[in-house]
């Protein structure tokens, strides 16, 4: 069954991942994902800069807000899905807006950064795994091997030693690991199971409306927590929330949408292993956070993890024919 409650019109061409897997080396392909693990990785260290000032839930509310207008201009006159396809596009933005951002939010304020970057750091794993249960896309071992091999290397830029992992698991109850491991489902579910609108509604339309819902879904929850914590806005909160509206929220989710769109899923998702990278780094530069030599291998396996994920195509999958 599809989204909507009626077969995909085309449910071969979605297994393909809606247009069929393009080939892989094309910059034009990865270029705009590079671009993407840029803007999401520095979305950390700068989402850590507006927790300063603006409470976690008001701060994951007004990004959506403010990107909000955005995507209604997006919408200017573009045909609506009909009405059941929209009250799907919608769940899907309640499910990985506000449930799945909410509970990242809460669950990294439970746990260390080093194990929630590990934890969200399986959401590419879990958007191939997904992708090969719900639209029958094939992974290769190699991909696999690749996953594997990219994941250790998050482990390392994360945590910097490997001896401080298991500490860092076994150091305090597991609430919080479970609320971002959650988080890391959810939205995952949310950007497969969206696939199949963006093949029939076009990449902008079903970004627009499901970020459209989960940011209605949000202002009572922010509106909730104001009457409990303060708000103190400067020019550095207000820098933050742009960034994570407009790059992070508009131009990220259409270019993700966009590969999913246009890629196998276990193409696109590889490469956002580099936003672990980029997020250290950045905060490195920011807060001074040391970089040492396990920075630099883990690093290096995430390199070696892309390059067997993303060369070749998977088992199965075809060009297409336009």
């Amino acid at each position: 069954m599809s989204l909507t409650g009626s077969p995909p019109k085309d449910s071969g061409r979605l297994a393909r991942g809606v247009h069929g897997a393009r080939p892989l080396g094309p910059a034009r392909e990865f270029g705009p994902l590079l671009l993407l693990a840029l803007i999401w990785g520095g979305s950390v260290p700068l989402t850590k800069l507006g927790l300063r000032e603006i409470p976690p839930l008001t701060l994951t509310a007004l990004r959506y807000v403010v990107a909000a207008p955005c995507f209604v201009w997006l919408l200017r006159g573009r045909p609506l899905p009909p009405p059941r396809s929209l009250a799907a596009a919608a769940g899907l933005g309640v499910l990985g807006i506000a449930v799945g951002q909410l509970s990242q939010t809460l669950g990294v304020g439970r746990t260390s950064a080093s194990v929630a970057t590990v934890i969200s750091a399986t959401i590419p794993i879990l958007v191939v795994v997904f992708a090969r249960i719900r639209l029958r896309q094939a992974i290769a071992l190699r991909q696999g091997l690749g996953f594997a091999v990219a994941l250790g290397g998050v482990a390392l830029v994360a945590t910097g030693d490997p001896r401080h992992l298991m500490p860092l698991l076994t150091s305090r109850a597991l609430g919080g690991e479970a609320l971002v491991l959650f988080s890391a489902v959810t939205i995952a579910l949310y950007y497969v199971m969206s696939v199949e609108l963006v093949g029939r509604y076009s990449v902008i339309t079903i970004a627009a409306v499901t970020s459209l819902a989960g940011t209605l879904a949000l202002i009572p929850v922010a509106a909730w927590e104001l009457r409990h914590a303060a708000l103190r806005l400067t020019g550095e909160g207000v820098a933050v929330v742009g960034y994570l509206a407009l790059l992070v929220t508009v131009v990220g989710l259409l270019i993700w949408f966009r590969a999913l769109h246009r890629l196998p899923a276990s193409a696109a998702a590889a490469l956002q292993y580099l936003q672990p990278i980029v997020g250290v780094g950045a905060s490195a530069a920011l807060f001074g956070d040391p970089l040492g030599t396990w920075f630099g291998v883990g690093t290096g396996l995430v390199f070696l993890g892309i390059a067997l994920s993303t060369t070749g195509q998977p088992a199965g999958a075809t060009s297409p024919s336009s």
